[in-house]
């Protein structure tokens, strides 16, 4: 079995479907792995690594020849895909309600679409759930990112000139995402409190040190 990984071609796109790690792994079952010459750029991974875990690095044409998966972080543009062999499977996150020409289009194309955002959110299924992890980065980088347009300080701040108060940060909803949000918060030393339409989630924003 061979499978494809796509350098993602989305602007401000700096994720890669799988990591040399991960190529490894399906080495280790038997998978022939191609990966696009510089599909982990964005993500600090170099073309070196992959040849290193036993991946065949090439141009998009040579990494799809006769791949029966193609992997992506999002769905590649049909129109980049044609070189890929009717049947092959493309797992990626679809947006399908969004993006409906696309996914017609693999259909079109012959091809069978993976939509991972629909992948069951239950115990079997975990190692395939890509939005929890994703929603879990999401909500701390959006601290990190109000931290950095806040244009002060998140910790009380005690100084010979005084005191700097710490700052105030309030998370609109407690998922996977907020939970994060909170806790990273908490760690730059912000006074912080939380709501969601959910009673239940009480327990989990006051185990983070939040109100």
């Amino acid at each position: 079995m061979k499978i494809a990984v796509l350098k993602e071609a989305a602007a401000d796109e700096s994720r890669v479907s799988a990591t040399p790690e991960t190529v490894k792994k399906f080495v280790a079952l038997g998978a022939e792995m191609a990966v696009e010459a510089g599909a982990g750029e964005g993500a600090t991974m170099s073309d070196a690594d992959y040849a290193a875990a036993g991946a065949t690095l090439g141009d998009r044409a040579a990494t799809l020849k006769d791949a029966d998966i193609i992997f992506g972080v999002q769905g590649p543009d049909p129109a980049s895909i044609g070189g890929a062999k009717p049947g092959a499977w493309i797992v990626a996150g679809m947006n399908p309600f969004g993006e409906r020409a696309r996914v017609d289009a693999y259909a079109a194309g012959g091809y069978e679409a993976l939509a991972m955002e629909f992948m069951p959110r239950i115990t079997r299924a975990q190692s395939m759930d890509i939005l929890s992890s994703q929603s879990n980065l999401a909500g701390y980088k959006s601290v990190l990112l109000a931290a950095a347009e806040y244009g002060r300080a998140f910790p009380m701040m005690m100084t010979a000139a005084g005191t700097v108060s710490a700052a105030r940060a309030f998370v609109m909803g407690v998922g996977v995402a907020g939970l994060q949000a909170i806790a990273t918060a908490r760690r730059l030393g912000a006074q912080v409190s939380a709501t969601d339409v959910r009673s239940a989630t009480k327990e989990q924003i006051q185990s983070l040190g939040a109100k």
